[in-house]
C-alpha cells in the first residue's frame, strides 16, 4: 500500500477521501487555489500547495500544477475526486507517466466511456441496450436539426464531454432547437472544452437509475446494486436513494447485469457508476430501461451505497489502485436496509434557485447519530490533531465513511464551515446528508428531519425545499420521476410559517421594547424604534407596528404575557411565543415555542432570524418609505450574482417579446439567462461577452413598446 495521497479536489469530496487515508495511516495532502486558502479540505490535511488564483481552470484544472504539486510533496499517489480532472484520460496518462499511482481507471477505460457518443456505440457492440439517438460525426447545424426532427420531439441535447446536467437542454418544439443548441454547445466548450453533441429522444416518464460498478482492471467486476437519482432538478440531482423503489429482483439481475458487461468492455478499473434511463409509465421493466452514460469515478451520490452495502468506496479504490483485489466477492455483497442522500445547496429557492454565495456566518448542520461502522465519528473544524477549532466555532459534524448498516444511523459529508466563504467560483453544493434506515419510509422521514435541522445564515440554501420533497406523498409513495419537481412546482417552495414569523415579532418586541403591558398600559419604546418608525412615544396601546418578512409586511400586535411569554398578533388571531427561561446563563441555545412547534434563533443585523424546518426567516422592523420615492425601472436587468456575461443575442434597438432571452450569464459552472419581462424594445445594453460583472449591475434595460 502507498503511503502518501495527494486529493486533486477541494471541498467535501477531498475531507471524505482524507478521512479514509487517515484511517489507514496514509499521508494526506491537499491542493488548493488561493479561494480556498482557509478551506476545510486544506484544514484538515497533513500538508497543502496553493496552486493557482481562483478560476478552477487556473488552479483544479491546471494539471501541470496538480502533478508538480504531487512531485513536491513526495506523494505516492493520486485520488481525482469527482468533478475537475477526475475523468481527464491525459491527466491519468501523465500521472502514470510520472511514475505515480492514479487512483482511477485506466486512461484507455476513460477515453472509451468519456464521450458519450462513442460511448453509446461501445455499448450497442456489447450488448447493451442504448436511448434512441444521434450520436454521429456531422456536427453541422443543418444535420443535428434534421436528426432532432427524425427522433421526433421533445428530445434532449447532450454535450458529449458533459456530465451533472451541465451542456444539457430539454428542446420541446422545433423552433426553439436552434437556440438550445447554442446553450449546450456554449456550455460543453466552456465546462470540458468540447462544444460536440449528442441527440437523445426525451422520454416523458423517465426515471434515472445507475449501478454501482467496480472492476479490478484484469477482468473481475462486481457490482453493489443499483441507486435511483430520478429527484432532479434542471438535470442535477437533488435527492438519490438505494435501493430504487419498485426494483423487482427480475429488472434487478438484468440492470445489474447490463451494467457489469458495459464495465467489463472497457476493462474497467476501480469504482464507476453505469447511468440507465428507464421509461416508467409502466413502472420498472427490464425491457424499458437503456443504457445513457458511465461515469469513469467516484459518484456524489456513493454514500448510499455504503450504506446499503457496509462498503468503504474510497478504501476499495486504495487497495485496487494498490494492485490488491476487489475485497468481496460477487456473492459476498447484499443490500441492507434503505439509504438516502439530500444535497444540500447553497441556492435560493425563492428566486428560482439562483446560487447564493458570501460567508457562512451561521452554519449549523444535523448532528450524526454514531452508528457502529468504522471510522464514524466528529471531526474537528481547524487542527485535527487537537482539540482547539476556529475561534468561537466548536465542532462541526463530518463522518465521511459507511454509517452502520441498519441501525438508523445519520451522515453528514461537508467541506464547509461557519465562518467560511461560499464562492461564486465552484460547484454550490455546500454538504450532504445521509441516511439509513430499515424501510424507505423510515429513511424519508429521517431525512427530512435532518435536512429540517439545517441552520444557514446569511447564505440561502435548499434545505426547506428539501424538507417538502422528502414529505411530498407522491414521493413518500415512490411515485417520483424526472418531472417531479417541475410538475410540483411552487408546491415544493418553502414559505414562512406564521409561527415563525410571530416568534420573530417577540424577538424585535422585547429587544426594542414596543410591546404593551396590558390592553391599556403602553410599552416603552427605545430611540432606535420611535427614530426608524416615527411613531410617538405616548403612542395608543397596542397600535400596531409593521414588521417586514422577506419584502413582505405584517401590522403585528405584541403583548407580554405572564412568565416567559408573550401574545402576538399578526391579523389572523392571537397566537403564544414562550421563550425558554434561563438559556443565556446555562449557555444552551435558545428557543421559542409557539402554539405546538419549537425553533431556534439568531440575532443578525436589528433583525431575529428563525430558523422553520431548513428554511430561515428575517424578521424584522419595516421601514417607512416617503410618498413619491421612485425605484428603478421595471425593465432593468440585473445580475442576480456575479458571473461572466457569455452571450448577448439582442442589441440596443432590438423589439423582444416577453421571455426573450437578452443576456446570458455564467457562475457558478452553470448559464442563467436574463429574459425581458414584458414586450418591448432594447434601450440598452451595458454589456459584450467575456466581462466580469458584479451582482446587482444592470445588465440591460428593456422598455415598455408605445
Amino acid at each position: 500500500m502507498f503511503k502518501s495521497v495527494l486529493v486533486a479536489n477541494r471541498g467535501e469530496i477531498a475531507c471524505r477521501v482524507f478521512r479514509t487515508a487517515r484511517r489507514m495511516g496514509i499521508r494526506t495532502i491537499a491542493v488548493h487555489s488561493e479561494a480556498d486558502a482557509d478551506a476545510l479540505h486544506v484544514r484538515e490535511a497533513d500538508d497543502a500547495v496553493l496552486i493557482g488564483p481562483a478560476p478552477a481552470r487556473e488552479s483544479y484544472l491546471d494539471a501541470a500544477k496538480v502533478l508538480q504539486a504531487a512531485k513536491d510533496k513526495g506523494a505516492e499517489a493520486i485520488h481525482p475526486g469527482y468533478g475537475f480532472l477526475s475523468e481527464n484520460a491525459d491527466f491519468a496518462e501523465a500521472v502514470e507517466a510520472a511514475g505515480l499511482i492514479w487512483i482511477g481507471p485506466k486512461p484507455h477505460s476513460i477515453r472509451a466511456m468519456g464521450l458519450k457518443d462513442a460511448a453509446k456505440k461501445l455499448m450497442i457492440e456489447a450488448g447493451v441496450p442504448v436511448t434512441p439517438g444521434y450520436q454521429g460525426e456531422d456536427q453541422s447545424i443543418e444535420t443535428l436539426t434534421a436528426e432532432a426532427a427524425r427522433i421526433g420531439f421533445p428530445v434532449l441535447i447532450k454535450a458529449v464531454a458533459g456530465g451533472g446536467g451541465k451542456g444539457m437542454k430539454l428542446v420541446e418544439r422545433a423552433e426553439d432547437f436552434a437556440d438550445g443548441l447554442a446553450s449546450a454547445q456554449r456550455e460543453g466548450q466552456s465546462s470540458f472544452g468540447d462544444p460536440r453533441v449528442l441527440i437523445e429522444s426525451y422520454i416523458t416518464r423517465p426515471r434515472h437509475i445507475e449501478v454501482q460498478v467496480f472492476g479490478d482492471g484484469r477482468g473481475e467486476v462486481v457490482h453493489l446494486f443499483e441507486r435511483d437519482c430520478s429527484l432532479q432538478r434542471r438535470h442535477q440531482k437533488v435527492i438519490e436513494e438505494a435501493p430504487a423503489p419498485g426494483m423487482d429482483q427480475a429488472t434487478r439481475d438484468a440492470v445489474t447485469a447490463a451494467a457489469v458487461r458495459a464495465a467489463k468492455a472497457v476493462d474497467y478499473r476501480g469504482a464507476g457508476t453505469i447511468e440507465f434511463i428507464a421509461d416508467a409509465s409502466d413502472g420498472l421493466r427490464a425491457d424499458r430501461i437503456w443504457f445513457m452514460e458511465m461515469n469513469t469515478r467516484l459518484q456524489v451520490e456513493h454514500p448510499v451505497t455504503e450504506a446499503i452495502t457496509g462498503v468503504d468506496l474510497v478504501e476499495w479504490q486504495f487497495r485496487v489502485a494498490a494492485g490488491e483485489p476487489i475485497p468481496l466477492k460477487q456473492d459476498q455483497l447484499s443490500i441492507t436496509g434503505w439509504a438516502m442522500e439530500a444535497r444540500l445547496y447553497a441556492e435560493d429557492p425563492a428566486t428560482g434557485f439562483l446560487p447564493s454565495i458570501g460567508r457562512l456566518e451561521h452554519f449549523k448542520l444535523p448532528s450524526p447519530l454514531m452508528g457502529e461502522g468504522p471510522g464514524m465519528g466528529v471531526t474537528a473544524v481547524g487542527d485535527r490533531d487537537s482539540d482547539s477549532a476556529l475561534p468561537g466555532q466548536g465542532f462541526t459534524p463530518n463522518p465521511t465513511l459507511p454509517p452502520s448498516r441498519g441501525k438508523g444511523s445519520v451522515r453528514v459529508d461537508t467541506g464547509a464551515y461557519e465562518g467560511g466563504e461560499v464562492s461564486q467560483f465552484y460547484d454550490p453544493m455546500i454538504a450532504k446528508l445521509i441516511v439509513h434506515e430499515d424501510t424507505r419510509e423510515a429513511a424519508a422521514q429521517a431525512l427530512a428531519d435532518a435536512c429540517a435541522q439545517v441552520e444557514v445564515w446569511p447564505v440561502r440554501t435548499n434545505a426547506g425545499f428539501l424538507v417538502r420533497c422528502l414529505e411530498h406523498p407522491r414521493f413518500v409513495a415512490g411515485d417520483v420521476d424526472t418531472g417531479f419537481i417541475a410538475a410540483e412546482g411552487e408546491g415544493l417552495i418553502p414559505t414562512s410559517s406564521m409561527e415563525a414569523v410571530a416568534s420573530g415579532v417577540q424577538i424585535l418586541a422585547d429587544d426594542a421594547g414596543w410591546a404593551s403591558y396590558g390592553p391599556e398600559v403602553p410599552g416603552p419604546w427605545d430611540a432606535y424604534t420611535a427614530g426608524l418608525m416615527g411613531w410617538r412615544l405616548n403612542r395608543q396601546a397596542g397600535a400596531p407596528i409593521p414588521v417586514d418578512v422577506g419584502g413582505q409586511r405584517f401590522m403585528a400586535n405584541a403583548a407580554f404575557g405572564s412568565g416567559y411569554s408573550y401574545t402576538v398578533d399578526l391579523g389572523d388571531g392571537p397566537m403564544v411565543v414562550r421563550r425558554q427561561p434561563g438559556a443565556r446563563k446555562t449557555g444552551t441555545r435558545p428557543v421559542l415555542t409557539v402554539q405546538d412547534r419549537s425553533f431556534h434563533y439568531i440575532r443578525r443585523d436589528e433583525k431575529a432570524v428563525i430558523f422553520d424546518r431548513g428554511l430561515s426567516v428575517a424578521v424584522g422592523m419595516a421601514v417607512v418609505v416617503a410618498t413619491g420615492s421612485t425605484a428603478a425601472s421595471d425593465g432593468a436587468l440585473r445580475a442576480p450574482m456575479p458571473g461572466k456575461i457569455v452571450s448577448v443575442p439582442v442589441k440596443a434597438g432590438d423589439a423582444v417579446t416577453r421571455g426573450q432571452p437578452v443576456v446570458a450569464l455564467e457562475a457558478m459552472k452553470m448559464e442563467h439567462a436574463l429574459t425581458a419581462p414584458f414586450d418591448g424594445v432594447v434601450e440598452a445594453i451595458n454589456v459584450t461577452p467575456g466581462d466580469q460583472v458584479p451582482a446587482d449591475a444592470v445588465l440591460a434595460v428593456v422598455t415598455k413598446g408605445s
